[in-house]
């Protein structure tokens, strides 16, 4: 399902350097602007955010990098879809991102494993090629209110009691 966000959806745009320094700026703006937004800064979502938006500029300033060309972060709270999303926008539109699952690293390469982290932490991500000078890689992170996909969740037999338990004691 693709995500189209409404014009005055809540949202935060920045360019950035194409730099450590810059993807570092990314991860500390991403989670104070949840917080602004009124997600914790120490809650699930913040963290996934905060995480995936380092990897993502992370990339961005590896593989999308040209000399004296910034990289553009984008948050947008999408309460309606139940989603932040984080855009990253980068100057490399010919160096798309490898699908981390179908082309895994190799077990000892130093590097390699970040869009496996985004999709790991992410609902869905992708990559779009926009125009001719630029591409933007996305993930959309669940909001704390939005239910967590069945596949994704680990409950243990004592919390499902427990869930059943309180199910029950409730009034009617």
């Amino acid at each position: 399902m693709r995500v189209e966000p409404s014009t005055d959806a809540p949202h935060l745009t920045i360019r950035l350097s194409s730099t450590a320094r810059g993807a570092r700026l990314a991860r500390r703006l991403a989670g104070q602007q949840l917080a602004a937004w009124g997600i914790p800064y120490d809650s699930d979502t913040s963290q996934a955010v905060a995480l995936v938006t380092a990897e993502l500029g992370a990339n961005a300033v590896t593989h999308g990098r040209n000399p004296g060309r910034d990289f553009r972060l984008t948050l947008l709270l999408l309460p309606e879809h139940g989603v932040v999303r984080v855009e990253v926008t980068d100057t490399r539109p010919g160096r798309l991102p490898r699908d981390p699952v179908a082309e895994p690293a190799a077990p000892d390469a130093p590097s390699g494993r970040g869009l496996l982290l985004v999709a790991a932490y992410a609902e869905r991500w992708g990559c779009e090629v926009r125009d001719a000078y630029t591409k933007t890689v996305w993930a959309e992170v669940a909001l704390p209110s939005s239910p967590v996909p069945p596949a994704r969740r680990c409950d243990s037999a004592d919390e499902k009691q427990a869930d059943a338990d309180r199910q029950n004691s409730r009034p009617s």
